[in-house]
């Protein structure tokens, strides 16, 4: 069998069209990866990855494998040498193996040049060696395998005709048909069984670094058929029992086929298991009873290379879903495609929230405009649910835009069925009677809020009369917000506020340790800042955080807009504020990661103590920060004032805790307000969130109504307080875990393109000629030593 797998090798290499053969390979890979514009170029994708090459070798692969295979046997056939050769010593199989595994080793041969690609990619990342060893060794084993059922079918379309023309056709048609083939049948049929009998539904996730037993499986099944097919084809006399044993072994490897679609292994070899879904994620996906259909309104002919990536990762996801459970299918729509229905379209996509995104497109040095609808729209027993697909940071890049958008996917879906298929159970208490914000001003977060859980204003009034009633009907809520108290608590609520902690219940507090408003200081020009008494220090205290009376002033902080000149020539302009601290969370907290800076008014600090409770700082000020006391003047003439860096020695400062454990009661060994006849001095497990600011969750009133929170009216930017509260939200009272998807960590891999921009030719001829130039030394001194052999 080595012999003639030694002579395979030999021939090929003898003959000057083995050379073209690989050398017309490498020429098409190199031309469409790094010279032709379009979808394949490494270059123009901007991507520190393979993708493309994975992408494309299947279908070049295509055409060189039975452009390798065709001689096997049509050439012994032609030449009448097919019958000395199986009068050999040795069986059948044998010589089937030694010409498959001949041409199989071409092939890899073939691809080692291809090695240039993956240090070329190395070199232009963005820092250098910005690459996924991982995901790319992944790939080319994926490779392989799809090589050696390719080349199983070349070698046994040899068999069917002494002409090598006639047998290269067939090999093309049957490596075509069981790549692709199977896929346009199920789409006819509208079958997703029929689509799995197909090379290319077992090459995606493989090509894309996910090695899955079932697709080994598959592939080494398809491999073990052809070799089986030549095997009984070659021999010319009908079936016997000397052949039991191929159809021995076809059986076995059916049956692992069979067995392995339940019984599996997957390796995501993926750096950051961008392909590996949240176990609660899967835990949701499971849940689905009922059809789901998901709408993806990401679709369009001229996309920047950044959303084609978004794009695809969304389509590799939602593959992912509808792998976990059948009933749960995807569509992706282009809402604009049909001129006569593209305004109608708009406008029911508008009406719905939404909106699109107008994107720049540069090509050919020519710079257009095309206009994209990021979102989806999931469908589930009569209910629908939109997705967004962007998830925008200010400041951001494009690249950056592309990274957090494609962290957010999969808790963006997940959280979207989790919206669907469980109704809402969970109950929020806002709680009112101290003074508390207005229903007006909070009304943009409870609107959000509503999507997920049942919220009721509660008040503490009834404290007074009937205690034990009020704690008992407290109990009832899974959760209480207080709002920017500003009227004290008495011990009487406070204990009531305790036992309820005591009892598992969760809690978001937000309030001002300082008396000092915005508006007021808008009417007069000036305020005073004051403590604001809450008699709330000693509660917080025994939970382990003491919320100073101090207030944060920040260099790095959101403006403010004042109007300046008089009559005609009055305008309004920013000036620097530096009371509103803006926030660029650092922590990697699934509540905080991937959001928007967050907007404070008038923050304080918050200290945390040492106890048992396990403490996490959630958001702080910059490292450009410093403490003012109270009392003080606040003057709005300060904006014109140049700030001394040397003054700001206070980095920093805590202005968002969780606390997370077992809480001690307030009134443990102390005297308790009121008799109770189960009062706790020790707590069950629970979660509270404590923010030095009651502002956070105040939108402002425009003349139509409550303004989206977070909207800053004198910059136009949105800021991420909804979504970190909302988190938050979401964190307290998520049992399933589902908010834990947020701390996935996935990162896009860029090129340098200015390096690229460059060293672009550099780089071209290297993975053009270099390929073509190695092959050439290689047939140098192949072609030498077989010289040399023979001389001698």
């Amino acid at each position: 069998m080595f012999a003639l797998f030694r002579k395979e090798i030999n021939s090929f290499f003898a003959s000057p069209i083995g050379y073209l053969v690989i050398a017309v390979f490498l020429l098409l890979n190199g031309l469409f990866l790094w010279l032709f514009k379009g979808e394949f170029n490494v270059l123009d994708n901007g991507f520190a990855d393979l993708s493309s090459f994975f992408l494309l070798a299947p279908w070049i692969l295509l055409f060189l494998v039975p452009a390798v295979t065709m001689r096997c046997f049509s050439d012994e056939k032609k030449q009448g040498t097919l019958e000395l050769l199986l009068t050999k010593p040795i069986s059948h199989l044998q010589i089937v193996l030694g010409k498959y595994l001949g041409s199989f080793v071409l092939i890899i041969l073939a691809l080692i040049p291809t090695l240039l690609y993956i240090y070329t990619v190395y070199e232009l990342g963005l820092p250098t060696g910005n690459l996924d060893m991982g995901s790319t060794l992944g790939s080319y084993f994926g490779l392989l395998f799809l090589v050696a059922a390719y080349t199983a079918i070349g070698v046994f379309s040899s068999t069917l005709s002494e002409n090598q023309i006639v047998s290269f056709i067939i090999a093309v048609f049957l490596c075509f048909f069981f790549y692709i083939g199977f896929e346009g049948v199920a789409e006819f049929s509208s079958s997703t069984l029929i689509e799995k009998f197909g090379m290319s539904y077992h090459f995606k996730s493989m090509g894309r670094g996910v090695l899955d037993t079932r697709d080994i499986v598959y592939f080494l099944f398809i491999s073990l058929l052809f070799i089986a097919l030549t095997t009984l084809k070659i021999n010319n006399r009908r079936i016997g029992k000397n052949d039991s044993k191929v159809f021995i072994v076809l059986g076995l490897g059916l049956v692992v086929l069979v067995f392995t679609q339940s019984v599996y292994k997957r390796f995501d070899l993926t750096a950051d298991q961008r392909y590996t879904l949240n176990p609660a994620t899967v835990k949701m996906i499971e849940e689905v009873n009922s059809p789901v259909v998901i709408d993806v309104f990401l679709e369009g002919e001229s996309f920047p290379s950044e959303f084609r990536r978004l794009q695809d990762e969304t389509k590799q996801l939602l593959e992912e879903f509808e792998s976990k459970n059948g009933l749960i299918t995807f569509n992706f729509i282009n809402p604009i495609e049909d001129e006569k229905n593209r305004q109608n379209n708009i406008q029911q996509l508008n009406a719905r929230g939404m909106t699109p995104m107008q994107l720049s497109v540069e090509e050919q040095g020519k710079s257009s405009y095309e206009v994209v609808f990021p979102w989806a729209l999931a469908s589930y027993n009569e209910e629908t649910v939109i997705i967004p697909l962007i998830k925008n940071k200010m400041g951001a890049t494009q690249q950056d835009l592309v990274t957090n958008s494609v962290q957010h996917l999969e808790y963006g879906f997940a959280d979207g069925l989790n919206k669907l298929i469980h109704p809402k159970s969970k109950k929020i208490a806002i709680l009112k009677g101290n003074g508390q914000l207005g229903d007006g001003y909070i009304f943009d977060f409870v609107k959000t809020i509503k999507d997920y859980y049942y919220i009721a204003p509660f008040t503490l009034d009834s404290v007074s009369r009937n205690p034990e009633k009020t704690l008992r009907d407290l109990k009832n809520y899974d959760l209480i917000i207080s709002a920017k108290p500003i009227e004290p608590f008495t011990e009487e609520e406070k204990f009531v506020l305790d036992q309820y902690t005591m009892n598992g219940g969760k809690s978001l507090w937000m309030f001002d340790a300082v008396n000092m408003e915005m508006d007021s200081l808008f009417q007069t020009g000036k305020g005073y800042a004051i403590q604001r008494d809450l008699n709330m220090t000693d509660f917080f205290f025994k939970y382990g955080v003491r919320v100073n009376p101090d207030l944060v002033n920040d260099l790095y902080s959101a403006p403010i807009l004042l109007a300046t000149g008089e009559g005609s020539e009055a305008r309004f302009q920013p000036f620097p504020w530096f009371y509103s601290p803006l926030v660029d969370p650092e922590n990697h907290h699934p509540i905080v990661k991937n959001i928007n800076r967050v907007k404070f008014d008038f923050a304080s600090p918050i200290d945390t103590l040492k106890n048992d409770i396990h403490k996490t700082i959630l958001l702080k000020s910059s490292i450009l920060s410093k403490l003012d006391g109270v009392p003080r003047e606040i003057d709005l003439s300060m904006t014109t004032e140049e700030p001394d860096p040397k003054m700001y020695t206070k980095p920093n400062l805590n202005l968002a805790v969780l606390l997370e454990g077992s809480f001690t009661s307030v009134y443990n060994n102390r005297i308790k307000p009121f008799d109770l006849k189960h009062s706790q001095d020790k707590g069950v497990s629970s979660k509270m969130i404590i923010v030095g600011d009651g502002d956070i969750i105040k939108n402002d009133l425009g003349k139509n109504g409550p303004l989206e929170l977070g909207f800053d009216r004198s910059s136009g930017q949105l800021y991420g307080n909804k979504e970190f509260l909302l988190n938050c939200v979401n964190y307290l009272l998520d049992d399933s875990g589902l908010i834990n998807i947020r701390s996935k960590d996935i990162k896009m891999a860029f090129l340098d393109m200015n390096k690229v921009s460059e060293e672009k030719t550099k780089w071209q001829l290297i993975n053009i000629v270099c390929p073509l130039v190695l092959l050439g030394i290689f047939g140098m001194v192949f072609n030498y030593l077989r010289k040399k052999k023979y001389a001698a």
